[in-house]
């Protein structure tokens, strides 16, 4: 590799489209993606493995990607290799891919080489990926990768079992090892001592480890330490940490701000040769702490019987699996181990050696898509340098016996390298399912695709039901691969079907757009999910997930559940009658933060708060305005519900008058309003803050009130000649003026011209206005500020000089709706401009475009990468869920974090139990009262068939909200609904009408046992049509 190949990996100086891998930049910023772009990348071997790494670097944005595989394709090939089609047959594998791949990324150039694997060519690339390939000539080529500085990656799957290792060179630098953001906080003392003692205010730990490095800003009395060099701290504890000896400087006054900065590490990998000798292996599942040395001897056992007998061992063959332990031992009595090897283990590895399939494809192919990743960016910490996982626990059984010859044999179809590992019957099991996917994007997309490889509902009954309502977006095609350029507007769900339909014709799948809700409960109904085999989860918020998850404990259903947060992956499977649910689970998703209204509105610390105000701001200003215009304009009753909410009213009013009789209509008139709009919030507003608090205010402790996480603000002053300015005035006055229905300009001269000839007047401090300091008295019952006979008199004489609805017949406003991914819309322009406009207010540090758009849009950072590996899990948990003999600690919930890298997995845990009173059975989420007479019952007959089948006495019944029958319910009133059928009751008492397909109404009960104890017990799910 050249001088200038190593620097274009090193740091690469390529435009970054921010529209297409905007999700990525969030997870590996400009930076690193700058650094990828002058990566080119050759990847050996073009199987199912091959290709997932090919189409995840792709996605990526790496300089170049060549490919190399001269192999005919197979038809078994199409058990795991997606770009592949039967027609394709007896083709090279490399040739057939190499367009299908290119489609992925218009701004990475594929190639395919079919020469031979010479030192010479190797070493042009930055970055070699080898999968497939004899040990002996892994050896040779990683020789010839470290001397040329060439970054070197091998990985391979044998059915259920995988490795990955990598070799960076002696001295590979990373710039960032994990992937966070670096910490602030705010300084609450710093000691004169050896060592310092610095102590942060307690509204928020530090997030520091030993180790990390820290700069000073702002400290008063201490001045040493502000703007010096970064510095290690060793922590004490959540707000503590130590510094160097701090007595020789001046004593800390107040204020300060603490910064982590990330410092680069340089890491020392060893050579192939070397490192099978002496293996440094990363734990992938510290269950299974014994498998590593097998699984890396094993491994080795593999390649030695393939150059030996020139193929690999053969399914359900006893004398390969024994001959392959004894190469196995040989090999471990050679390098003077001590291995207490496993016979099912090594067996169950050579039997599955010659099958691939797409779940374990995918993990390998994401974790290693990264590595190449982390070897072109220096982003993240690469994996040191052995890595070994395997999914025993998803075959029959466990693995524990072997799989008999005639369930292995090959048929002659697509599914022979998958049936090879798991069996044909567990094979024509997946042909059978109904599955429900819950999304079709990133996740989505991958899981489809998994599925399609797998075989999932291409049987006679089967059938995939996808749903998503969303339409595809530019920035979905970065990591929704089963979308292209030209596919952007089109519906999700049905491109994703008739692309895996493509990847395998058998498909059968039901692309729907209606999203899963209680207002679909009559499209997804009772028939509906009765029907389903299970439930996936690919959805990106909470609310949504919980819905899901509750309709599947309802209907008994499994769920497969897992999600992304750029390189962080997590996996849960829940599992009727035996796990807790999504729902009740302790791992669920944390709420957010919230951040004090005081603090958003006049004591902003951090530039979140700031994005955050300027999101409030946009959306008061452009969309909630013109709506409340538009209701007025509208609703008859409008000014009457005003009447009802007295601290909403008077700014309402205000508004529409200012909406209306101050209408513009031109865009220079939009203009004014935008400079007067900048004078009212970041001066006017400022300085009234200022009045109200002086800035040598003490509070009644003595303290200076402008201090701690009270910054003090400074007012602006506009100059047309600032480029910040006038982002907010150009963004302002194009918003205005789309209100309204004006043409809008970008003519940057004719903004400034209008700015400068702007009469604005002068500021006047305001008395006896009241403003919130203390967060703790948000929650207090607000004093009015006028009496509300004044308040109502002014509200009175706002109405009065507002123009009459009938004089304005058919005129309306067009609200803003909040895009973030339109680059042209103003939206984030305007929220970017005035978040850093009080950031200066403030002197909190300002926010690049980039950022303050994921803040203010609440993006979710994502990668292609985390995505494939964590649907690879999803389907390893699938493949158990067709087995009803699996035990809960067969099952695994997932978590890694590929920045780290870090993998961790725990058996699921059980569903809470229950008691009904003390000696009562024990019940769960899952259990429930079944009441099925295939007849609909009364209410004398539903309270007696408890008392005759489970000895419980009912006093109370409730559906929803309405109480049906209790205890204590009128006399005559109970009489008469004792011979209503519960149908007929739910109807009268609750008003309401049953969805045409319904068939079971749940009831809540309360019940006494028969010593009259008041016990908890389950629902009931009563049946009353559909028999």
């Amino acid at each position: 590799m050249s001088d200038q190949d190593n620097m274009d990996v090193e740091k690469g100086d390529a435009v970054i489209d921010e529209a297409l891998y905007s999700r990525q930049l969030y997870v590996l910023g400009h930076e690193a993606m700058r650094r990828m772009a002058g990566a080119s990348v050759l990847i050996v071997g073009l199987k199912g493995l091959g290709a997932e790494i090919a189409k995840n670097v792709v996605l990526g944005g790496v300089k170049s990607v060549t490919l190399y595989d001269l192999a005919p394709v197979q038809l078994s090939d199409l058990s795991a290799q997606f770009f592949l089609q039967e027609a394709d047959v007896g083709r090279p594998r490399a040739e057939v891919t190499m367009p299908r791949l290119a489609e992925l990324n218009q701004y990475v150039p594929i190639k395919e080489y079919k020469g031979d694997l010479t030192p010479d060519f190797i070493t042009q690339f930055g970055i070699v990926v080898l999968t497939g390939v004899p040990l002996a000539q892994a050896i040779d080529i990683n020789e010839a990768c470290r001397t040329a500085g060439t970054r070197f990656v091998m990985t391979d799957t044998y059915g259920l079992f995988g490795h990955l290792f990598c070799d960076f060179g002696d001295d590979f630098a990373v710039f960032d090892i994990n992937g966070e953001e670096p910490v602030n906080a705010m300084i609450a003392s710093i000691s004169q001592d050896q060592p310092g003692l610095v102590t942060v205010l307690d509204e928020s730990r530090h997030g520091l480890e030993d180790g990390d490095y820290v700069t000073f800003s702002e400290v008063l009395g201490m001045v040493e330490l502000n703007g010096s060099e970064p510095r290690p701290v060793r922590v004490l504890g959540p707000y503590t940490f130590t510094i160097e000896d701090t007595r020789g400087y001046a004593k800390y006054e107040r204020g300060g701000y603490m910064h982590q900065v990330k410092q680069k590490k340089s890491v020392a990998f060893k050579s192939l040769r070397e490192s099978l000798q002496q293996p440094e292996i990363l734990m992938s599942d510290f269950a299974k702490f014994d498998r590593p040395l097998q699984l890396h001897l094993g491994f080795q056992a593999l390649h030695a019987f393939r150059d030996e007998r020139g193929m690999l061992p053969a399914p359900s063959d006893a004398v390969h699996a024994a001959e392959l332990l004894q190469i196995s031992k040989k090999m471990a009595a050679a390098t003077g181990e001590e291995v207490d090897f496993s016979e099912r283990l090594l067996r169950n590895l050579a039997s599955g050696s010659r099958g691939e399939i797409s779940p374990l494809c995918a993990f390998f192919g994401g974790i290693a898509a990264q590595e190449v990743m982390k070897a072109a960016s220096g982003k993240f910490m690469p994996v040191k340098q052995w890595l070994y996982f395997d999914a025993e626990e998803s075959l029959a059984g466990s693995g524990e016996q072997p799989l008999p010859t005639q369930e292995t044999a090959p048929r002659g179809t697509r599914y022979d390298a998958q049936a090879a590992v798991i069996g044909w019957t567990m094979q024509e099991q997946l042909s059978t399912l109904r599955y429900l996917l819950v999304g079709a994007g990133a996740i989505g997309c991958e899981m489809l695709k998994n599925w399609a490889m797998m075989g999932l509902g291409v049987g006679p009954n089967g059938k995939i039901v996808v749903t998503d309502p969303d339409t595809i977006e530019k920035s979905n095609l970065n990591r929704q691969f089963l979308f292209r350029p030209w596919h952007v507007k089109a519906a999700k769900s049905v491109t994703a079907a008739n692309a895996i339909c493509a990847m395998n014709p058998a498909c059968q799948i039901d692309a729907r757009l209606d999203r899963l809700g209680a207002e679909t409960e009559d499209i997804y109904d009772d028939m509906f999910w009765d029907t389903l085999s299970g439930v996936c989860n690919a959805l990106d918020n909470v609310q949504a997930r919980l819905y899901v998850d509750q309709r599947c404990v309802y209907y008994q259903k499994s769920l497969l559940e897992s999600g992304t947060l750029g390189p962080k992956g997590n996996v849960q499977v829940v599992v009727p009658r035996m796990t807790e649910s999504y729902g009740t689970s302790s791992v669920r998703d944390p709420p957010e933060k919230s951040i004090p209204v005081c603090t958003l509105k006049n004591f902003p610390n951090a530039i979140e708060h700031t994005i955050q105000w300027s999101r409030d701001l946009f959306e008061g200003c452009f969309k909630q305005s013109a709506e409340d215009v538009n209701a007025y304009l509208t609703q008859p009753d409008f000014l009457a519900s005003l009447e009802r909410q007295p601290g909403v009213r008077r700014p309402t009013l205000e508004n529409i008058r200012s909406n209306l009789v101050e209408k513009p209509i031109s865009l220079e008139e939009c203009v004014v309003w935008a400079r007067l709009k900048f004078e009212e919030q970041f001066h006017n507003s400022i300085a009234q803050l200022i009045y109200n608090f002086p800035m040598d205010m003490v509070t009644s402790s003595g303290t200076p009130f402008w201090s701690g996480p009270k910054r003090p603000p400074t007012p602006l002053t506009f100059s047309s000649d600032d480029p910040l300015h006038m982002d907010f005035i150009v963004s302002a006055a194009n918003l205005r003026a789309f209100n309204y229905g004006l043409k809008g300009s970008v003519d940057l001269s004719f903004f400034k011209r209008c700015s400068d000839s702007v009469m604005v007047p002068e500021f006047v401090p305001k008395q006896g206005v009241k403003i919130q300091s203390d967060p703790k008295e948000e929650n207090k019952q607000p004093e009015p500020e006028a009496p509300m006979a004044d308040e109502d008199v002014a509200c009175d004489e706002i109405v009065k000089s507002l123009p009459s609805t009938s004089s304005l017949a058919g005129y309306r406003l067009s609200p803003v709706e909040f895009e973030k991914d339109d680059d042209t819309n103003f939206h984030v322009d305007f929220i970017n401009a005035a978040s850093n406009l009080r950031a200066r207010n403030y002197k909190i540090a300002e926010a690049e475009r980039h950022r303050t758009k994921q803040i203010a849009g609440k993006i979710i950072p994502a990668i292609a990468t985390t995505t494939a590996m964590v649907t690879g899990l999803v389907c390893l948990e699938l493949l158990k869920l067709l087995q009803p003999d699996k035990k809960i600690e067969d099952f695994k919930n997932g978590y890694a974090n590929l920045a780290l890298p870090l993998f961790s997995f725990s058996e699921p845990i059980a569903a809470p139990k229950k008691s009904m009173g003390k000696d009562g059975a024990d019940w769960t989420l899952w259990d429930r009262f079944e009441v099925n007479e295939g007849r609909e019952i009364t209410l004398k007959e539903f309270l007696e068939l408890f008392k005759a089948r489970h000895s419980l006495e009912v006093t109370m019944i409730s559906a929803g909200v309405s109480i049906l029958y209790s205890f204590f319910t009128n006399r005559k009133k109970l009489q008469e609904r004792m011979m209503l059928t519960m149908s007929a009751l739910v109807k009268e008492v609750s008003k309401i009408e049953f969805k045409p397909t319904q068939q079971y109404i749940t009831f809540e009960i309360c019940c006494n046992n028969e010593d009259d104890e008041d016990i908890e017990v389950p629902y009931v799910r009563y049946k009353f049509r559909g028999w």
